[in-house]
């Protein structure tokens, strides 16, 4: 679907440079004449591959972010609440994140009982040789279930802490497990090249990110055509999820959320005790 907004960003100041740039690059020639009016006119041999190019720049912007939105307009600075750093997207506080400190609750031997995992992961539906990447993997919890049931594939485990990497690390090696891969992001960009991975997981991790619309970005570019995001998320429709409010998020404001990026929602499976379980598309 064609940009709503894109008349208004794609105008003859804009498209004529940008054309010029992207034609020269093709070795095509870009010629205008001049109407007696003295208004530029394009020969009728450009006008189709004018029409083209910006067709496929307003289809794109919706994919790439509504038109990539300025940080000062997606964030916005507000009260700090306890568990929160003051910093508002899309109306939403930001979470304060989780240090390496809190591995062993991660671990925790009851987490089976209260999230039953075991039931999210088998909610994957993941292909052989997969490539996908835990974000926010933390201790690894999760990337190490998912190599033990997916033995072909191969999980990226994701974090921004060396702390949490050196652990996943120690853990492989130990378990001689070959198909975790401790990956050092930064908390802009998952730092992967486009269109390598197949699925991105994030386990109660999202709702922390200091730069959600950057960091959604950079996974939307390394997800390939037809990719799939398992977005786990504490429900915060409920009150009975005895989880702090700002580690919680409502299904209606991770739509909007992942949206404002380009995913489009698939569904959302309510099989787990505590947690949303949204899964989202990036476009073919």
């Amino acid at each position: 679907m064609v940009d709503e907004g894109c008349v208004a960003v794609i105008g003859l100041p804009i498209i004529v440079p940008l054309l010029r740039h992207l034609l020269s690059a093709l070795s095509i020639p870009f010629v205008f004449s001049e109407h007696s009016y003295g208004v530029p006119v394009m020969p009728f041999r450009m006008r189709l591959s004018t029409a083209l190019i910006a067709l496929a720049i307003c289809v794109k912007l919706p994919l790439l972010g509504q038109s990539i939105p300025d940080s000062a307009v997606i964030y916005t600075e507000g009260p700090r609440t306890r568990d929160g750093i003051g910093k508002y997207y899309m109306g939403r506080e930001i979470a304060q994140v989780m240090g390496h400190q809190g591995i062993s609750w991660l671990e925790r031997d009851n987490r089976e009982d209260e999230e039953a995992p075991s039931k999210a992961i088998a909610l994957l539906d993941l292909k052989p040789n997969a490539v996908i990447a835990d974000i926010g993997a933390g201790s690894g919890y999760y990337s190490f279930r998912i190599a033990k049931k997916y033995p072909s594939s191969k999980a990226l485990a994701v974090d921004i802490q060396q702390e949490m990497l050196n652990y996943i690390t120690s853990k492989a090696a130990a378990e001689k497990i070959t198909n975790v891969v401790p990956h050092l992001g930064s908390t802009k960009s998952i730092q992967m090249p486009p269109e390598t991975i197949d699925a991105a997981l994030f386990v109660d991790a999202y709702h922390e990110f200091s730069h959600p619309y950057e960091m959604m970005t950079s996974i939307f570019n390394a997800l390939r055509p037809g990719g799939i995001v398992y977005l786990l998320e504490y429900r915060a429709e409920d009150p009975k999820v005895p989880i702090k409010p700002l580690h919680k998020m409502t299904q209606a404001q991770a739509k909007k959320e992942m949206n404002l990026v380009g995913f489009n929602w698939v569904e959302t499976k309510n099989d787990l005790p505590w947690q949303h379980f949204l899964i989202f598309e990036k476009p073919r």
